[in-house]
């Protein structure tokens, strides 16, 4: 089939802009050259960008504001860094968060607060009462059962000292008033910890769980600093010189799993910096792939490489424009409107496409190539304009939403829109000319195979449509099993540190930070909210200010004053031994293996083998190097030294009252006007979704003013999903709008309209098919797939109305075909990436792609076919 030119006379806007354009290329070339230069400049001085997900949505809702105002009530809470200290024993664990807090704080220029939530002089002090009283009784009596062994140890905290409070237990056993087997727990750990020693492995001791008689409990492995960096939001990563000084501190405090330490940073600010770190990791690939993958798809598609030089720049260029100007209406980009890169090389290809296609084929009857583009222009200007004008529409359906992250994408694109229809026949006409591309080319710059396709779809055209009309159906009855994810933390990397450390604190109930709060008034009313709250049988429990005010503490206290009495003379009442040397060390260890051995004798028992097994391991270091009985000093002593200040502080314990409270602590749970913080935490599995819903649900039917995570969350869901309902319906109508004043036939209009609700209805059955969730980043696939379907069918349309018949086997076809492949570029080669927000998006729009072109190879032809009976009559 030729390409039919318009009729001679007919006024064409777009034909005309083509030739100037080809009859004055340098102008236009300098022109592009000059915008781009222009807005390159202005985006290279006010590039911005936010990571937050929080800003993907509009403040205006109520629940925002509640949330917002939450936010400014508790300023001790926001851009935080959360250090988790894990250790080796829990002494280890508090000496490493005790240590990297205080080096920390004495970097104001760098940490505006460091805290700890769960440790510091208060905790030492009085943490041990906030425990049930059976618990407090329980330690205190296991302390006054080692009150023998601790007075040594308080007297000569060092290896010597241990190996001194052996003998002496020895003795007791020699003269009958002790048994072997009450050392048995002890020796076991330390020839445990000097095996270690001697063969080169990391060798923790803890005392605390040897006193304790069990293993320690894996909250007491764990401690939590909190940390405020000095942001600078002028860097792509605002927290990254503070995350990177609180790395290098640990490093310089040898806080490392070489030492039995391991630490782990989450928190909203690690989330935010690391989510734009792993977006950037592999965009070199993802970049690399779709830049190879698009230059040969348009050769391919145009057979010229002067045809695709002109093609790639001219994109190129509009890229830098809208880029510019996008930051010119916006003032910032966002985890979203970010793919309006890939939308426009898409489209905006797909426009070049059109034009060069057309250009192409005219050239077999208008050598001359200026002639050749106004008669292109004047055949394709119609629908490309058309098109570029219904997609900007629903694109731009989005301004009005909550959803401003789509929205930002809408206005964004919208605009790309414009300056890539521009571009196409102003900028690609100019340097085709300035490129002199020669002529030639086949006769039809089509698919002639397809012939007997597209006649079976006219002479079927009836089985065909309702066969459509029943995969509708199906389509619909398939749409409420489309599930969409509402959780944003799915769309993050899940290898990064900060995301795997937020998911081990959040497997832990009492520590997740799926957490709701409601602020009340006064501590009454707080109280009251709390009792409220714990009768609910999704609320595992509360917590409030007053829970750091402990109950029942006058009988927590006579326990705690009994164990004073006895062990305060101990622990207070003497002057430490200097440290040994190592010939003291040596000596001791000696000493007491020799002890271990005569009393264990040959005796069978596991008392008797266990002090065998100390004393071999102690000879052994007695015999071994400086260095070996250094470290086994430092293994046994270190823990030592953190247990008795740990007992010397908790023995200190008094009745502690409101304004006992620290002031770190009471800003994190009573506002700066006197309100009070009432926390829900929830029972079941806090990461579980379906949980969080039935968590946020009945806390909000108590507390409606709640704040929170799972409401958060749950909010924005629902957020985004009345948004695309909104956005799709006023899109809708706009575009109709639009095609109607335009086409002004109600036929075409449907013509136009009906594949692409098709292709829609085909990729969310798809989604509900495979459990491909819809989320908040692979949504905005929806609004492309309409404007590419509107783009594709405009241009089938109009070209039937002007005519033109067996469209599959024409070069519009070729040009469909070849411009659907480089949006599947654009946005396919976004499947390679490592982000899961990013790789969904790309998986999902190449299933819609997929869809699309398929409703255009079988549907669209038997759509625009003639009935039989109109063919009848035009024939008689």
């Amino acid at each position: 089939m030729t390409p039919r030119s318009s009729p001679a006379g007919r006024p064409s806007l777009t034909g005309r802009l083509v030739a100037l354009s080809a009859a004055r290329p340098w102008a236009v070339l300098l022109l592009g050259l000059i915008l781009a230069a222009g807005a390159a400049h202005y985006a290279a001085r006010h590039f911005a960008m936010t990571t937050d997900t929080a800003e993907l949505i509009s403040t205006d809702l109520v629940w925002r504001q509640r949330e917002i105002a939450y936010d400014r009530a508790f300023p001790g809470q926001e851009d935080l860094v959360v250090a988790v200290v894990d250790g080796a024993t829990p002494e280890i664990a508090e000496s490493a968060a005790a240590r990297l807090a205080e080096a920390l704080a004495a970097r104001p220029d760098l940490f505006r607060s460091v805290r700890r939530p769960d440790g510091g002089p208060f905790f030492d002090r009085n943490g041990l009462l906030l425990l049930p009283l059976e618990e407090v009784q329980a330690g205190m009596e296991g302390l006054i059962r080692a009150q023998p062994f601790l007075g040594p140890l308080a007297a000569d905290p060092s290896l010597r000292g241990v190996a001194g409070a052996l003998s002496t237990v020895l003795q007791g056993v020699a003269l009958g008033q002790a048994r072997l087997a009450d050392i048995q727990p002890a020796a076991t750990a330390l020839a445990g910890t000097f095996e270690a020693l001697l063969a080169g492995r990391p060798a923790p001791f803890s005392w605390r769980a040897l006193f304790s008689g069990g293993p320690p409990n894996p909250r007491e492995l764990r401690r939590f600093v909190l940390v405020q960096p000095v942001m600078d939001f002028t860097a792509l990563q605002p927290g990254r010189a503070g995350t990177e000084a609180l790395q290098e501190t640990a490093a310089r405090l040898g806080l490392d799993p070489a030492h039995g330490v391991t630490i782990r940073l989450t928190g909203p600010v690690p989330l935010a910096d690391e989510e734009f770190a792993s977006l950037a990791e592999d965009m070199d690939v993802v970049a690399v792939a779709m830049v190879l993958a698009l230059v040969g798809i348009v050769w391919f598609a145009v057979r010229s490489a002067r045809f695709m030089a002109a093609i790639l720049f001219t994109t190129l260029i509009g890229l830098v424009i809208t880029a510019g100007l996008g930051l010119l209406a916006i003032g910032r980009f966002n985890l979203i409107s970010v793919a309006f890169i890939p939308l426009f090389v898409g489209l905006g290809v797909d426009f070049s496409i059109q034009l060069s296609m057309r250009a192409l084929a005219e050239r077999l009857n208008h050598p001359d190539l200026r002639d050749a583009l106004a008669e292109a222009g004047r055949g394709v200007g119609r629908g490309l304009a058309l098109a570029a004008a219904a997609i900007a529409a629903g694109f731009f359906a989005f301004l009005p939403t909550s959803y401003v992250g789509v929205a930002e994408l809408g206005a964004i694109a919208g605009l790309g829109m414009g300056i890539a229809f521009l571009l196409t026949v102003t900028l690609l006409p100019a340097l085709l000319v300035l490129m002199r591309p020669p002529a030639g080319g086949r006769a039809e710059f089509g698919y002639a195979a397809l012939a007997p396709v597209e006649r079976l779809l006219e002479r079927e055209r009836r089985p065909v449509l309702i066969g459509a009309g029943l995969v509708a159906l199906a389509c619909l009855a398939a749409l409420p099993f489309v599930r969409f994810d509402f959780n944003p933390l799915h769309l993050r990397n899940p290898g990064a540190e900060s995301m795997t450390t937020l998911r081990d604190i959040s497997a832990d109930a009492d520590r997740t930070p799926n957490t709701i709060s409601v602020l009340l008034p006064t501590r009454a009313e707080a109280e009251a909210m709390a009792r409220r709250l714990e009768t609910l049988p999704e609320v595992l429990r509360t917590v409030s200010l007053a829970t750091f005010i402990p109950s029942r503490q006058e009988e927590k206290l006579a326990f705690v004053g009994d164990a004073a009495g006895l062990l305060g003379p101990v622990l207070e009442g003497v002057q430490p031994l200097p440290p040994p040397d190592d010939a003291e060390r040596a000596r001791a260890l000696q000493g007491t293996a020799e002890a271990l051995r005569r009393t264990a004798g040959d005796a069978g028992d596991p008392a008797a083998g266990a002090a065998r097994r100390l004393a071999d391991a102690m000879a052994s270091l007695a015999t071994g190097t400086p260095a070996q009985r250094a470290a086994a000093d430092e293994a046994v002593s270190a823990p030592l030294r953190v247990l008795l200040a740990q007992l010397r502080a908790l023995l200190s314990a008094g009745p502690v009252t409101e304004a006992d409270l620290p002031p770190d602590l009471v800003a994190d749970w009573r506002t700066a006007d006197g309100r009070w913080r009432v926390e829900a935490y929830p029972r079941g599995n806090p990461n579980d979704n379906d949980n969080l819903v039935r968590f946020s649900d009945a806390v909000l039917a108590v507390a409606p003013e709640a704040v929170g995570p799972p409401i958060s969350i749950q909010a924005a869901g629902g957020m985004v999903v009345s948004a695309f309902i909104q956005a799709g319906l006023l899109s809708f109508i706009a575009v109709t709008a639009l095609l109607a004043l335009v086409l002004r036939r109600v036929r075409d209009v449907v013509l136009t309209m009906l594949p692409v609700l098709l292709s829609g209805l085909l990729t969310l059955a798809t989604c509900a098919a495979l459990d491909l969730p819809l989320n908040f980043a692979n949504i905005i696939a929806l609004p492309l797939l309409f404007g590419i379907g509107v783009a594709f069918n405009v241009y089938f349309v109009v070209a039937w109305r002007a005519g033109e018949h067996h469209l599959l086997q024409s070069s519009l076809m070729r040009a469909v075909i070849f411009s659907a492949l480089t949006t599947a570029t654009a946005f396919g080669a976004l499947w390679l990436s490592t982000h899961p927000g990013t790789a969904s998006m790309g998986r999902l729009l190449m299933i819609s792609l997929g869809w699309e072109i398929l409703v255009t190879l079988l549907i669209r032809p038997a759509l625009l076919a003639r009935p039989p009976e109109e063919r009848a009559v035009k024939a008689a």
